[in-house]
């Protein structure tokens, strides 16, 4: 259980009669093959044992802060509770140390027992699991506080030599729809599966893509959330989109960070996805301290 939790984000939730699922891999994208986001990592949980509850892609703003979802670091609908969390910033593929898989099919009460690398041990950096305080452990759209941080981070290996960029205060405000301005594409980066159906593909690897903005303003969005596509051509040509592992991944605007990956529409990450948005003044305060 522990295993397909690292595999795929927790938690399916019906509303608005339409069911929604935390995101977690970019699909259609291709390797970062050239290191461009060199500040986005590959982030797994851990709880107050030591034990991995399941992983998300975030984005590192400073020397002590990564920047993810609320439900990559906050507690989810069976109560389960991160602690910490452990960041590799490789582009990948990162692969599982074979004696976590060993432990996990004898069911060993400690997973981490003897594991020297991925998903226990190996990371670059190492800290406090930091949700929103506002984070229920469900999505409550529209407004689903959606947003979280891993603080006080100890370095075991090389910082990346950058780091991201929140986008200011209302800066999607702008992007909207306007008569002859186009289309608005975002850049979308994560770790998570590639494919769900027919058969799901989820190589550990730091992936990007292009998707289009759908809209802000709806009753999934309402100010909070950016909608946009997940579809390959979908829109003026989006190659990218949204799945589970990309949770917290940064959806990103002329090299700002606008949002964080929070769900999508379906089981198959087809057809939409949308963000928490940075750009508002409950996440900034929270990400900034205000």
């Amino acid at each position: 259980m522990k295993l397909r939790r690292l595999l795929i984000a927790p938690a399916v939730i019906a509303l608005l009669a339409v069911a929604t699922t935390q995101a977690a891999a970019v699909q259609y994208g291709q390797p970062d093959t050239d290191n461009d986001y060199p500040w986005v990592g590959l982030m797994v949980a851990y709880d107050e044992d030591g034990q991995p509850l399941w992983r998300c892609t975030g984005s590192l703003i400073d020397a002590d802060t990564f920047l993810t979802a609320g439900h990559c670091v906050g507690q989810d609908t069976e109560g389960n509770e991160p602690a910490t969390a452990g960041i590799w910033f490789e582009v990948g593929p990162i692969t599982t140390d074979p004696q976590y898989l060993a432990n996990l099919e004898a069911e060993a009460p400690d997973l981490c027992a003897g594991v020297t690398g991925y998903p226990c041990a190996g990371y670059d950096a190492y800290g406090t699991a930091t949700p929103n305080p506002s984070w229920t452990g469900a999505l409550t759209i529209p407004q689903t506080y959606d947003i979280g941080l891993v603080t006080d981070l100890t370095w075991y290996g090389d910082m990346p030599d950058s780091f991201g960029e929140v986008a200011p205060l209302g800066y999607l405000d702008d992007l909207a729809y306007e008569n002859g301005k186009g289309n608005v594409e975002f850049t979308v980066v994560g770790y998570g599966l590639q494919l769900v159906r027919p058969v799901e593909l989820g190589v550990k690897t730091r992936y990007v893509g292009t998707v289009s903005l759908v809209n802000l303003k709806s009753a999934l969005t309402d100010g909070w959330n950016l909608h946009y596509s997940s579809n390959p051509g979908a829109g003026h040509g989006g190659s990218g989109g949204t799945c589970f592992g990309d949770s917290g991944g940064p959806v990103i605007h002329d090299g700002l960070i606008v949002a964080v990956n929070s769900f999508v529409l379906n089981g198959n990450c087809k057809g939409a996805g949308f963000g928490y948005r940075t750009d508002t003044d409950v996440a900034q305060d929270f990400i900034f301290g205000g």
